[in-house]
């Protein structure tokens, strides 16, 4: 009985939280504002609930079942909306020919994301060798040792698929299953898909210009539609952050966390300094730094609660075209190719460090010039095919690992804190595509100053 009046209480208080951040809209609160807020309460109500009650306690974890609904909930709408955003918007934005180079836009993209993670990963194996960082002395623990297990049991799963059918699986022989969102390549897949579809419609305006008409009225009335939902969805946004950062808090085991506190740190030093050279990196090309930060600090602050790339295509889009002035064609492809492409913390920074700290055990010297250039490379082009959901750092690390020719095992050891570093890692991906969007849309010369220079508007 005690423990259904604690969660009661929970509830309650969490619903006036809600209800604070729903005020705050009314009165016209920035949107950042709001997200930054409910970032802020929800790691305080967390915090002590986990004080409270302890992070196994039931009162927390049924709790928790209720904060789900508004934490789940919100990022299981995001990914109800992924696919049918991203195949109207690359169909629309072909047949309207908003983007008249759509080869040279996707090389350009997908060079970026590439070259940025073979930069993320240099930046991994220099940070985990100036904290001195070694697998030597790491205990495993049973939950540790069965994990390891099961990882070496995927990495055969894995290496039994060539690189070449990994490519080959990006055409889809059904496209509604890749639409359900089905196996690895599903983004790409639809993306492959949206562009054949605009491609094709392109080529019957001279032969059949009325059904192409039709056709593309269709396809722009739907993608009105499906933008009118994305905005309907975003403004649950701060909800969301609350509810997701609350549960993160409360359940996370900082025991592990303090054991291994010296790899967090040096992960999200090595986080940082990446995120740092996506600011040297606009600047290079123009673009004023404190603006992209000030613009896409919702989208990141979303990510690094939610830890999904692929959940927060709808907010990075949004952000990408109306915070950003990146085309939309740009801002879907980027969006969309960087859940599964070059991905900056977990296909670059995760694997480069525990490369490094796995090579001294085997006599090997990870600052040696030959070790790196291999890494970098073997990082940068293992990049491809990484799923944008949790976990994807894990299948990024087995196939760097396997490559250098370096054990698994440490992946396993290090599984119980992969919550808190999964949060950095999975803001910085997201960082990565729209630096991907931001940047080549900049090179092109498509992309609207004046949007980008200009003030954020008030939340929708």
């Amino acid at each position: 009985m005690n423990t259904t009046i604690s969660v009661i209480i929970n509830v309650i208080i969490m619903l006036i939280f809600v209800y604070i951040l729903y005020f705050m809209q009314k009165k016209h609160y920035s949107f950042s504002v709001r997200v930054f807020i409910a970032l802020g309460i929800g790691i305080a109500y967390g915090a002590i609930m986990q004080l409270m009650y302890g992070v196994q306690s039931p009162i927390v974890q049924q709790s928790n079942t209720w904060f789900a609904i508004i934490g789940t909930g919100y990022v299981r709408l995001l990914k109800m909306i992924v696919i049918p955003l991203i195949f109207v918007s690359i169909t629309t934005a072909i047949i309207n020919q908003n983007s008249k180079n759509l080869g040279k836009m996707a090389g350009t993209i997908i060079a970026i994301l590439v070259i940025t993670a073979g930069i993320s990963a240099a930046v991994g194996a220099g940070t985990a060798s100036a904290f001195k960082l070694t697998s030597e002395g790491l205990q495993s623990g049973e939950s540790e040792a069965k994990a390891s297990e099961k990882l070496e049991a995927n990495l055969k799963d894995f290496q039994a698929k060539p690189v070449q059918d990994q490519i080959i699986e990006i055409i889809p022989t059904n496209p509604f299953y890749a639409m359900t969102g089905q196996g690895t390549s599903a983004t790409l897949s639809v993306v492959f898909f949206a562009a054949f579809v605009g491609i094709g419609t392109i080529g019957i305006k001279k032969k059949k210009p009325e059904s192409a008409e039709v056709f593309t009225k269709f396809l722009n009335s739907l993608h009105d539609v499906v933008m009118r939902m994305v905005t309907l969805i975003l403004r649950l946004t701060p909800y969301g952050v609350l509810a997701l950062m609350t549960k993160m808090v409360s359940t996370s085991n900082f025991s592990e966390i303090l054991r291994l506190l010296n790899f967090v740190l040096a992960s999200y030093v090595a986080l940082i300094i990446m995120f740092i050279i996506h600011l040297i990196i606009l600047g290079i090309f123009g673009l004023n730094p404190i603006t992209y930060i000030k613009k896409a600090s919702s989208v990141l602050t979303f990510a690094f609660t939610s830890r999904t790339s692929a959940g927060a295509i709808p907010l990075n889009v949004e952000t990408q075209v109306d915070k950003l002035g990146v085309p939309e064609g740009f801002a879907n492809l980027s969006a969309s190719l960087g859940t599964s492409i070059g991905q900056n913390g977990c296909a670059g920074i995760y694997p480069a460090m525990l490369a490094v700290m796995i090579a001294p055990t085997l006599g090997i010297n990870p600052l040696a010039p030959a070790f790196l250039v291999k890494l970098i490379i073997v990082t940068a082009l293992g990049s491809f095919g990484i799923a944008g959901v949790g976990g994807g750092a894990t299948f990024a690390a087995l196939t760097v690992l396997s490559a250098m020719g370096l054990p698994v095992g440490l992946v396993g050891l290090l599984i119980a804190i992969e919550p808190l570093i999964d949060m950095g890692r999975t803001a910085l991906n997201v960082s990565g595509s729209i630096l991907a969007g931001v940047v080549s849309s900049k090179m092109m010369k498509e992309i609207d100053m004046d949007i980008y220079n200009g003030k954020e508007e008030l939340a929708k």
